[in-house]
């Protein structure tokens, strides 16, 4: 695997912006994590995705500034269309949906880019939401989201014949979303390999922080992509909160420090005999029961480990990639660390206190010494 992480921790949606976010961020996390040459999981906003489509000089001016810090780009994040750092983002990160042709414009876009930006003899993968937040979806515009993957495999083939480069497009599912997990993605890509959606081409991306939400198996959810004849296209590399009870006073007081009014942080309660859903923390310290363990879609720095009680995922991340790595094609496969909560983590805990080059430098080399075979560390 390709490890990477993701730029949309970084505020910046126009070509300048970007670039002083890679020589000041990017460029400094590759020293201070020791590395050679560093992926960056390139965020690249839809108006940012335009203008470097429509301008060849634009693009240059790119791949010669990532040349020139030892940066290259392998993976795209398309999931936020843009405004991902406004002071209050929730469900607009959904928006516009795979039913609206803007999405497959800016996907397309995206994809030409990346054909360009690509290192010599490797793949590339974007990044996608999982069509739209579940409400409102009719069966219009399920068929609507069909018909755009169908026509992205055109684009997509068309790509790989007219630059030779394969780019692969990575579904994420998400709580909450009309593909919530693993299972419903698995169901949605399966029906309508019939309808022109090109299996080599679109496929899955597994954010481990989502699939801990969940409360899923992680090496049942990688069999059942495999048994289905589909592609694990990508690997958010992410960690959610755990509490294992959530009623005892200490640890509600600790939620409730991570409530916070930018993103969404869906909330999944272990039940008896089901796993009871709230789309945000502050909702759920209203209203679930708190009889079984929680987990919050809040991504925690991946070498961090918050002060008790409350815990990680990253026993989910490790499993999750240790079942990726048994996928024949694993080499195909990228990484990306997404920890994109930097600014929203609570300011009096050990993580809101580090510095995002240091932090973001500690999560890689995480990554390198817990996730990838030596021999796969690039």
């Amino acid at each position: 695997m390709k490890l990477s992480y993701c730029t949309n921790v970084h505020p910046a949606e126009d070509l300048d912006g970007v670039i002083v976010q890679l020589r000041n961020y990017a460029s400094k996390i590759r020293k201070q994590a020791r590395m050679d040459t560093l992926s960056v999981g390139l965020w690249i906003p839809a108006g940012l995705a335009q203008h470097l489509s429509g301008s060849e000089s634009a693009r240059t001016k790119l791949a010669e500034v990532l040349k020139s810090e030892g940066l290259q780009v392998n993976t795209i994040n398309a999931f936020p269309y843009g405004g991902f750092h406004d002071e209050v983002v929730k469900h607009a990160v959904y928006l516009p949906t795979w039913a609206q042709s803007e999405r497959l414009e800016y996907t397309v876009q995206c994809a030409q880019i990346l054909a360009e930006l690509l290192p010599e003899g490797e793949v590339g993968s974007i990044s996608t939401l999982p069509l739209a937040w579940r409400e409102p979806w009719t069966e219009d515009q399920d068929q609507a989201a069909t018909q755009a993957f169908a026509q992205l495999s055109a684009e997509l083939r068309a790509i790989e014949e007219r630059t030779g480069r394969t780019i692969r497009i990575a579904i994420e599912p998400e709580p909450g979303c009309v593909l919530d997990t693993i299972n419903d993605i698995v169901v949605w890509l399966g029906s309508r390999l019939d309808q022109g959606i090109d299996a080599r081409l679109i496929g899955v991306c597994v954010d481990t922080c989502h699939l801990a939400v969940s409360f899923a198996d992680p090496a049942g959810a990688i069999a059942q992509v495999r048994e289905a004849g589909l592609r694990v296209v990508k690997v958010q590399a992410s960690a959610a909160l755990h509490v294992v009870d959530p009623k005892e006073p200490a640890a509600r007081a600790a939620l409730a420090k991570f409530v916070e009014p930018k993103y969404l942080h869906q909330v999944r309660e272990s039940g008896e005999n089901a796993v009871l859903p709230t789309d945000d923390l502050v909702t759920a310290l209203a209203s679930l029961p708190a009889s079984g363990p929680w987990r919050v879609h809040f991504h925690i720095p991946l070498h961090h480990q918050p002060a008790a009680p409350l815990q990680t995922t990253t026993d989910v991340l490790k499993a999750t990639v240790a079942a990726v790595n048994q996928l024949d094609y694993v080499d195909q496969i990228h990484l990306d660390v997404e920890t994109y909560t930097w600014s929203v983590l609570p300011q009096d805990g050990d993580a809101g206190e580090i510095g995002i080059v240091e932090g973001i430098a500690a999560e890689l080399v995480w990554a390198q010494e817990h996730l990838l075979e030596p021999a796969r560390i690039s």
